[in-house]
């Protein structure tokens, strides 16, 4: 995340060399009082989620590192990314760059008296081991490309910070021999781009993964979707493991390995760094840095910890950033997201109520604070947090969606359509908006208000995710309460045939089918019901869902 202000107020982006220009979602440029015009005809950006077409704006004040910037120009659409947007090549590939993630910086860096034989790699001790590989040179602003070897074949891979994790694309994985469904393949969850597509993701086995000189042996990578720039994505759990120097000038990256985990297959909170195997030709623990100065670098180096996995030396950081800065929000914030990762939530709780004291329309403090409070309690009371987040969220925020799934779980189903009302018209390209438009459907559903209106929601959730089963269980619901029984079953039936453990489809089935007279079937149904959830039956009964 880099700090920066758009027109004097603050704003985060995510660091991106994986965008060849910076880009913002149209909530954040609606947020910030933006005027959109449009791009060129045709002109269109791709990436893991689909393309979408974008348009233009012009923040007539930005900046960032302390130095003003008059007139800076963003592309606007796509998914929201959890922060006002991305800073692309156009930034980052100014000069040269060194990506010291590991110690939570970037460094932009112009060379001079450099050639093709100076080493880069300033910050280790003459006679360690490094590599280095040719970059591709590429027309500006410029994408970090380079070969990699995956069991020997060649792949193009993009070096790409705002990409959370490494995978390469599901047409190479074919090329490599991996194909979901194959013995040793696991599902990887999905993955978000700036399309409006979801992407499925797979994980497999591969001996050799080779960079340069650096080779990590039988490990294990993540695949799916197909990208247009590369075969592969070399993503953020990279270069947190890495200490990278890129120079667009020479057109070549060197790095050392700083240890614990290249590949980021899900399992951080676990440090177990032993997992993985350590990759040859790289010296491990390279390139260290005198001890953090003040309440920033001890932030910074703790939040890089964190997202290594390294929970406990990241919470001494942010512990020695609060004796230096006791009323740091900041601190407080990363430090509670710490201690609830760590399974600490009365902890969570303390910083969360600190910092609230500080900043009382704090919109992510009151969504943690709320969420760690029925994580203790479910019966908890949690309504002020939430109308607190919802009062102080901006018309656009993202944080509507996570708001509107909160009141929805409380039962407060008008609340919760609001929140979707509100995110869903500004967030139109969203990958997320087949399940805020399912978010919205089950609500309604539950509260039996506007069934029309929730029947159009869930199908147009299901033709954007053709045969979910969480979708086909809400549309489930609308049909039942509709009255029409024959295609409820219909909806149920396909849900269940995908996961058999969803207690309200069966309990919707069994409904159904006592009304069509199918008394055994219906029957089973309930028991199975009451036996994934013993308090559905009561629940549902306020709700005026009876058999």
């Amino acid at each position: 995340m880099v700090h920066a202000e758009i027109n004097g107020k603050p704003a985060r982006f995510i660091a991106d060399t994986g965008a060849w220009f910076s880009l913002m979602s149209s909530a954040a440029a609606a947020d910030y009082d933006l005027k959109l015009d449009d791009a060129p005809a045709g002109f269109r950006l791709s990436g893991a989620g689909g393309d979408i077409q974008p348009r233009l704006t012009t923040v007539n004040a930005f900046k960032i590192l302390g130095v003003s910037i008059p007139r800076v120009e963003f592309l606007v659409g796509g998914s929201d990314t959890g922060s006002v947007g991305v800073l692309g090549q156009n930034f980052l590939a100014m000069a040269d760059a060194e990506f010291d993630l590991a110690h939570g910086v970037i460094r932009i860096i112009r060379l001079e008296g450099c050639n093709s034989k100076s080493n880069l790699v300033y910050w280790a001790a003459a006679g360690t081991p490094y590599s280095e590989v040719e970059t591709e040179d590429v027309a500006r602003p410029s994408h970090i490309i380079a070969p990699v070897y995956l069991n020997g074949i060649k792949l193009r891979a993009l070096f790409d910070t705002g990409a959370s994790t490494s995978f390469i694309s599901r047409s190479a994985a074919s090329r490599l021999g991996l194909k979901a469904g194959s013995p040793g393949i696991t599902d990887g969850g999905q993955s978000r781009g700036i399309g409006r597509r979801l992407v499925q993701t797979w994980i497999g086995p591969i001996q050799s993964v080779r960079i340069g000189d650096e080779e990590i042996r039988n490990t294990r990578i993540r695949f799916g979707g197909d990208f247009d720039a590369a075969d592969m994505l070399v993503g953020a759990d990279f270069f947190l493991s890495h200490r990278i120097f890129w120079s667009n000038k020479l057109h070549r990256l060197s790095f050392t390995f700083n240890g614990g985990h290249v590949f980021d297959l899900g399992n951080l909170d676990a440090g177990d760094d032993a997992q993985e195997p350590r990759p040859t030709t790289a010296a491990q623990g390279v390139g260290s840095e005198p001890e953090p100065q003040d309440a920033d670098g001890f932030i910074r180096r703790g939040a890089a910890r964190a997202a290594r996995g390294g929970l406990k030396d990241a919470l001494a950081d942010l512990d020695q950033a609060a004796k230096l800065a006791p009323d740091n929000i900041e601190i407080l914030r990363q430090r509670a997201e710490l201690y609830a990762r760590m399974r600490q939530p009365a902890k969570a709780l303390d910083d969360l109520d600190h910092l609230l004291k500080q900043k009382a329309d704090d919109v992510e403090a009151h969504i943690m604070r709320a969420a760690l409070r029925r994580q203790l309690d479910h019966d908890v009371d949690i309504r002020a947090d939430l109308d607190a987040a919802a009062t102080a969220a901006s018309k656009n925020s993202t944080r509507r969606l996570e708001i509107a799934a909160m009141y929805s779980d409380i039962g407060e189903y008008q609340q919760a359509i609001a929140q979707y009302d509100l995110w869903i018209a500004a967030h139109p390209d969203d990958s997320r908006k087949p399940s805020a438009l399912n978010g919205r459907c089950w609500a309604r559903a539950l509260s039996g208000a506007a069934l029309p209106l929730a029947l159009k929601d869930c199908n147009a959730a299901l033709s954007a995710m053709p045969h979910n089963p969480s979708f086909l269980d809400s549309r489930g619901l609308v049909r039942l309460r509709m009255g029409d029984f024959v295609k409820a079953v219909a909806d149920y039936d396909e849900a269940l045939g995908k996961d058999d453990t969803m207690a309200w489809s069966h309990y919707g089935r069994g409904i159904a089918e006592l009304r069509l007279g199918r008394k055994d079937a219906g029957e089973a149904d309930m028991s199975r019901a009451r036996q994934i959830d013993p308090k559905l039956a009561a629940k549902a009964a306020k709700l005026g869902i009876t058999p």
